[in-house]
């Protein structure tokens, strides 16, 4: 497996003094996915529950609607100039019920930690696809603002580097279920929802995912498509994603912070 931290010197400024350090930094390197022997798709991401994110990344795609529809995950050769495995490429079998993107369509390019590619490219054709009633259980209003709080005990690799985004499973009554951390915001929804495909849970009905940044239209797309019906971000959410969920029927929560929020969509969730 990958290293997920690097280390660093700098050159440290500061009012009065000029100092040598060592930092460390979050890794980022890209993921190569074969479906089937053939190229699928790269991403930059942070090394680490790869399997989780394959799972949610063609979960996302609808390449998947379940686990059991990968027979096979595996990391293949990819070998760095000192002759080792890099761990940066997973070829997916794929089993019954999978739909295998038309080779045409395959995208042969790369595709940034920073935003990602949205899958769809309207909101209607987002609400056509999802399979899920996202009629979730009300959630208490201190339960929201206690997420990050939470939540951040779990954010190893951020409490090193300051420098990765978090995604997190919660339930109703507040218990973590997982947490996964990455450069790019959309990779670490991916993770979990690809622990969460992994371990039988999707749809997730009585949940909250948290992300640690803002909340945008791909992170509420992959929400809405994994059956998630509140949405909670330490930050600001973008016009399209709250037309998406006003549309799909999803609570979504934005600027959470230590005594506040936005509720921009369906409020009578929050109690």
């Amino acid at each position: 497996m990958g290293r997920v931290t690097q280390r660093q010197r700098v050159v440290r400024l500061g009012a009065d003094d000029r100092a040598d350090r060592m930092d460390t930094l979050a890794v980022e390197e890209p993921l190569e996915i074969r479906l089937n022997g053939r190229p699928f798709q790269v991403t930059m991401r942070t090394p680490g529950d790869d399997i989780d994110l394959v799972h949610g990344l063609l979960h996302s795609e609808q390449v998947i609607s379940e686990a059991a529809q990968v027979v096979l995950a595996r990391y293949c050769a990819g070998v760095g100039p000192d002759g080792q495995n890099t761990y940066n490429v997973i070829d997916v079998t794929l089993g019954e019920g999978a739909v295998s993107p038309d080779p045409g369509l395959q995208r042969n390019v790369l595709t940034s930690s920073a935003c990602g590619v949205c899958g769809a490219a309207s909101i209607d054709q987002v609400t056509k696809v999802a399979r899920y009633d996202l009629s979730a259980t009300p959630v208490s209003q201190d339960l929201l603002l206690a997420a990050p709080q939470l939540v951040r005990p779990q954010q190893k690799v951020f409490a090193k580097t300051g420098g990765l985004h978090a995604a997190a499973i919660l339930d109703v009554s507040g218990a973590v279920r997982c947490v996964r951390e990455d450069v790019g915001r959309h990779n670490a929804v991916d993770k979990v929802v690809g622990w969460a495909l992994r371990q039988g849970r999707v749809p997730l009905p009585d949940t909250v995912l948290f992300v640690s940044g803002r909340a945008s239209f791909e992170l509420v797309q992959k929400a809405v498509l994994a059956g998630i019906g509140i949405v909670a971000a330490v930050s600001a959410p973008s016009s399209l994603a709250v037309e998406l969920a006003e549309r799909s029927g999803l609570t979504l929560v934005g600027f959470l912070r230590d005594h506040s929020m936005n509720v921009y969509t369906h409020p009578q969730r929050v109690a």
